[in-house]
């Protein structure tokens, strides 16, 4: 044999193997619609967690001998810790695949349901639902983690199909959740995400593809992965963690009835955490927050847009059911049933984000879902009638399916790829904590100005998604990935 058929021997499967994904390798890539699917089903019940408790909260005042303000933690405890969690199972992804990560969110979820469906007390009941919260949070991470590794294509399929799931499942809460509170108790309202234990049962057989499906950095030779990795900043969580929950608590200070003095400490506590997380960012660049991933361009602003489309969509899934119960004269199931309409259109939003990806940016798309997002709060603000309400509602459902499909998705291409777990997680803590705010926001102020005015006020944060969306240049779409290698679809 000759040298330089030696030579080309030698060379060409090394070619073959570092030129590009091998065909075999991506063949057997997962399909994103099936995977989208999978993934899907595993969380809805958590998104059906957030509404049904709402129309529950009157039962479980009148049980639990407490004033109806105090039964608002219910819904905050959950919004809470769920946006703390993300962050917190990003950084378990650097050591963890995506199913493992997976099933302790399960397992966390559940137990804390069960507490919650049991507690004698209302500070029990609250403890369980911040232990499921938290669960819920490093559940969703793991989800997208898994989904945002597939090849660019096949992630917007996946991720519009979750989209439509938590969308449809968020906006059925209600209507499941009068059920349920009228035919068994509100005990089993709290423990409904109990069900994602036989779903993770039934998603058994993909586990191979969610194990594949993990992050698209590389491993070091003991199997970490590189990049944003290493010990837990405590201090940087804990600054993170105040910061939320002070935000989230002043925002219901007055709904709930929270004395003067706590809450001037409070928003002391959150002033003071605001100004050390920014000195821990600037002095310590590798912790909890990382300087360089908040640092890239466009992926703030994509925090932003996410949180205020978030924002606008439970604020008027907060206060929708409670309008057509005014409107109609009916009860919570009638108010659940007229509310189907609205969440059917989140499989329509997902479709239809799926259709324009090869037609519009990112961040066109997101400027267009945004206004979606503004319509539907002001409709639902201005008209009164079951009808006007519906429509607003199912306006916000397109803007809050579509955004997170076209937000996640975006993502890790502003990121560097060993950053892509850090940076999902990140962005899912903005949109879950904008998720608290709006209904925070809306109760809040509910007490202080009529409810069409607070929904209209509501609709500033969407409008400032919308004004952030809108001078973002394509180019910003896509940031050259330094570790993505030749050949890559994505």
């Amino acid at each position: 044999m000759s040298h330089h058929a030696q030579r080309q021997e030698r060379t060409t499967p090394q070619r073959i193997t570092s030129g590009g994904a091998p065909a075999l390798e991506r063949a057997r890539a997962p399909d994103g619609s099936r995977l989208g699917l999978t993934l899907g089903v595993l969380v809805l019940p958590m998104y059906v967690a957030l509404g049904a408790p709402s129309v529950a909260l009157p039962a479980i005042g009148r049980a639990l001998s407490v004033p109806f303000g105090a039964t608002a933690w219910i819904l905050a405890a959950w919004s809470l810790t769920s946006a703390l969690a993300m962050p917190v199972a990003g950084r378990l992804l650097v050591r963890w695949n995506p199913f493992q990560v997976l099933v302790a969110g399960v397992v966390t979820l559940a137990a804390g349901s069960v507490v919650a469906g049991a507690g004698p007390t209302l500070a029990v009941v609250i403890a369980g639902r911040l232990i499921g919260g938290a669960g819920a949070g490093a559940t969703v991470i793991a989800v997208f983690a898994a989904a945002t590794a597939l090849p660019r294509r096949q992630r917007i399929r996946a991720l519009g199909i979750i989209a439509a799931a938590s969308a449809t499942a968020s906006a059925c809460g209600t209507l499941l959740g009068g059920a349920v509170t009228a035919w068994l108790g509100w005990r089993a309202v709290l423990a409904i995400p109990v069900l994602a234990l036989p779903l993770l049962l039934a998603a058994w057989p993909s586990r191979h593809a969610l194990t594949r499906s993990g992050s698209g950095s590389s491993r070091n030779g003991s199997g970490e992965r590189h990049g944003s990795a290493g010990r837990l900043d405590v201090v940087g969580a804990a600054m993170l963690s105040v910061l939320a929950g002070s935000l989230i608590t002043l925002l219901q200070a007055h709904s709930v009835g929270l004395p003067a003095p706590v809450t001037l400490v409070v928003a002391a506590a959150g002033a003071l955490a605001a100004l050390g997380l920014w000195r821990h960012v600037r002095s310590t660049p590798d912790g909890f927050v990382p300087r360089r991933v908040i640092a890239s361009r466009g992926f703030l602003a994509a925090g932003l847009v996410g949180g205020t489309v978030f924002a606008g969509y439970y604020g008027v899934l907060f206060r929708a059911p409670s309008l057509i119960e005014q409107a109609t004269g009916g009860g919570p199931l009638k108010a659940g049933v007229l509310l189907v309409p609205a969440a059917a259109c989140s499989v329509l939003a997902g479709r239809l984000v799926g259709a324009l990806t090869g037609r519009f940016t990112g961040w066109q798309m997101s400027a267009g879902l945004a206004a979606l997002t503004v319509v539907g709060v002001l409709v639902v603000a201005i008209f009164p009638g079951p009808i006007p309400v519906v429509v607003g509602t199912a306006l916000t459902v397109c803007g809050f399916a579509g955004a997170q499909a076209v937000l996640v998705s975006l993502a890790p291409d502003l990121v560097a790829a060993d950053d892509r777990d850090t940076a999902q997680s990140l962005l899912n803590f903005m949109n879950a904590l904008g998720g608290g705010i709006g209904p925070a926001a809306v109760a809040g102020l509910s007490g202080i100005v009529p409810g069409p005015v607070a929904l209209a006020v509501l609709a500033a944060l969407p409008l400032t998604g919308l004004i952030i969306s809108l001078p973002r240049r394509p180019a910003a779409d896509r940031r050259p990935n330094p570790t993505s290698r030749e050949g890559d679809p994505r």
